[in-house]
Parts: structure tokens; C-alpha cells; sequence
């Protein structure tokens, strides 16, 4: 096990690591800008040409947070699942909250195909898609906390969950069927995930759903720790099973939900980057995990993003393709490195 002086050492270096990142990121694009004249527009000075700090400061700098709390959001999340269900294969999306999502953005966007209108009651954009997909997310949260009340199995929650998603995906299914060929491409595209369609005001929205949710993260440290050993072990130090079940559902409920509802599904990172985490800290202590978890899914969206966006080319790839695309392989090879997976 690494001590205390070398964990602060490796998160003084994944925080730089993740600066870099950040810094590079935001430099390329459709259009190309000089490091200098970036490093110039986030430290507010003046640039080459004028229109480089607005394009900054308006499209690459929103784009790169939002990266940075999706990646945040759905690794905390992902982890907390983990360590609930004590299940490796379990991810951010496992109670069905993101097929709520998914479910709610399919009403808006195919819906008017199948009911003749009724849905087309707002204009199709990316607020009205947020606010759709956040309502299904918190449907899905509320139905699954109500029957987290009457299960004391987790592992038969888990299984409701996957129940749930499934249901909300055939109804998904059933919208594409009877849409249009407009509507059912639009909705598809949605379905690919993008980061870089946040103004200001949205991005603060989203930092507060995914700020509370990793609070309620920190605060149940301990209790995810107590977890990792059993229900009744747990139980027997006096943790309160009931409200921790609560309160991490609610959390995930917040982290995945918020992210799908801005930035649409975006896969793997829930999944993998726990996994990624612990083999390369070797630890399961959650008080080293949990601000882990945040900055290598903060790393990992953020280059994700900045190969999807194809610098100097006006095309940028689906983020949810690259971030699989990437991502697995690396996680491959290092469980087949240490031939073993820590949990």
C-alpha cells in the first residue's frame, strides 16, 4: 500500500496532469489558436486577433467544465454503485435513471410522431431537451427510491433497476417505431452525447446538481467503506443501512441523471473508471477513491473530447463512441497487467 506523503504526491500530479489537459483542450478546435494567445485568454489578456478570447470564453471553456463535471459526475457515480451492489459490472446507469432520461428526451423529441402532437408543445432545444430528460431521470429516482423502501435485498434492487431500464428502453423502442425519419435521426443524435452545446448558465446548473451529489459522496465515506465488507458487518459498526441505501441512490440519482440530462448518455466512464482507479492506487479505501474517481474522470472526458473534436476540422465525433473507444483498451490492459481486479 502507498503511504500518505505518496498519495498527496500522485494527486499534486493528477491535478497538473489535469490542468494540462484542460489547457490543451481548450487551445484546439474548428479553429486554430495559438497556445499563447490561449494561455493569454484565460489569464483575461489581450489576443492576436479579438475574436479568439470570445470563441475562448463562450464555446472552448464551457466545453472543457463540462467535461470536467461529466467525467467527474459519472465516475463518482459508477463507483458508488460498486461499492452499493458490491458488484464490479454495476454502473452509473444500472437503476434505469439514464433510460428516465433517455425516455423523457424521447417524448419530446419523438413523441409528436406518435401522439399527433400532443408532446410538440415546446420548441425542441437544448433547454426544453434538459428539463425532458431530467423529468424522466426523477420519475425513475422517485420510483426507485419507493421501492427501495419496501426491498431490503440490494441485490434485488439491483435487479428492479435493470427492470426498470428495460421497460423505459422498450417504450423508447416502441416512440422510434412509429416516429419519422426527422425525428427518430434527431433523437439518435442526441443519443451520440455532446458536451459543447452548455451556456454559462446552464454549466452553473449542472455544477450544482453534480456539487451535491459528490458532497453526499464525501459525506458517506465511511459508510461505502462498511459496505464494501457486507450489509451485516456494516450494520454491526453502526452504519444506518436504510438511509445510506437512501442517500447514495439519491447521489447517483443527481450525478448520472444531471449529466444525461445536459450532455446526453454518455458510456464507459461510470463503468471503467473506478476500476481504472483502483488498479492504479491499489487501494479499495474510499477516502483515497472518491477524489480519485473525480480527477481520472475529469482526465478522461477531457481527452475524450479533445480527440473527438477533431482539432482544426469543423466535424466532431460522438463522444460517447470515443470515450469506449479510448477507454476500454486502456482498462484491458491493465487488468490483464496485474492479472487481477481489485474490489
Amino acid at each position: 500500500m502507498l503511504q500518505s506523503k505518496t498519495y498527496s504526491t500522485y494527486f499534486v500530479l493528477l491535478l497538473l496532469v489535469m490542468l494540462v489537459c484542460f489547457t490543451v483542450n481548450v487551445s484546439l478546435g474548428s479553429v486554430s489558436i495559438p497556445l499563447g494567445d490561449t494561455l493569454n485568454a484565460i489569464l483575461g489578456n489581450a489576443t492576436t486577433v479579438d475574436s479568439w478570447s470570445y470563441i475562448i470564453w463562450n464555446y472552448r471553456i464551457p466545453k472543457a467544465f463540462t467535461a470536467i463535471l461529466t467525467g467527474s459526475g459519472l465516475a463518482l457515480s459508477g463507483l458508488l454503485m460498486q461499492t452499493l451492489f458490491r458488484n464490479p459490472l454495476a454502473g452509473p446507469f444500472v437503476l434505469g435513471i439514464s433510460s428516465g432520461a433517455s425516455l423523457g428526451a424521447a417524448l419530446l423529441i419523438l413523441g409528436s410522431s406518435l401522439f399527433s402532437g400532443m408532446f410538440a408543445f415546446g420548441i425542441l432545444n437544448d433547454i426544453s431537451l434538459a428539463l425532458a430528460s431530467s423529468i424522466g431521470s426523477f420519475l425513475v429516482l422517485l420510483t426507485v427510491m419507493v421501492v427501495a423502501a419496501k426491498v431490503k435485498d440490494t441485490m434485488a434492487l439491483l435487479i428492479i433497476g435493470l427492470m426498470f431500464g428495460s421497460i423505459t428502453t422498450a417504450m423508447v423502442s416502441v416512440l422510434s417505431y412509429f416516429s419519422t425519419a426527422e425525428k427518430l435521426q434527431q433523437y439518435v443524435y442526441w443519443s451520440f452525447g455532446s458536451i459543447g452545446n452548455l451556456s454559462w448558465n446552464q454549466l452553473l446548473l449542472l455544477f450544482i446538481i453534480i456539487g451535491v451529489g459528490i458532497l453526499i459522496g464525501v459525506f458517506y465515506i465511511k459508510p461505502l467503506n462498511a459496505l464494501l465488507l457486507g450489509e451485516n458487518y456494516a450494520r454491526s459498526l453502526g452504519v444506518n443501512i436504510k438511509r445510506s441505501r437512501y442517500s447514495i441512490i439519491v447521489a447517483t440519482g443527481l450525478l448520472a441523471g444531471g449529466v444525461t440530462a445536459f450532455a446526453g448518455p454518455i458510456a464507459f466512464i461510470g463503468l471503467a473508471v473506478p476500476h481504472l482507479t483502483r488498479q492504479i492506487f491499489n487501494t479499495t479505501d474510499h477516502k483515497i477513491l472518491v477524489p480519485a474517481v473525480l480527477i481520472y474522470g475529469a482526465i478522461l472526458m477531457l481527452v475524450c473530447d479533445t480527440i473527438a473534436q477533431m482539432p482544426n476540422s469543423a466535424n466532431v465525433l460522438p463522444i460517447n463512441a470515443i470515450t469506449s473507444i479510448i477507454g476500454a483498451p486502456v482498462v484491458i490492459w491493465l487488468l490483464l497487467r496485474k492479472r487481477k481486479m481489485i474490489f
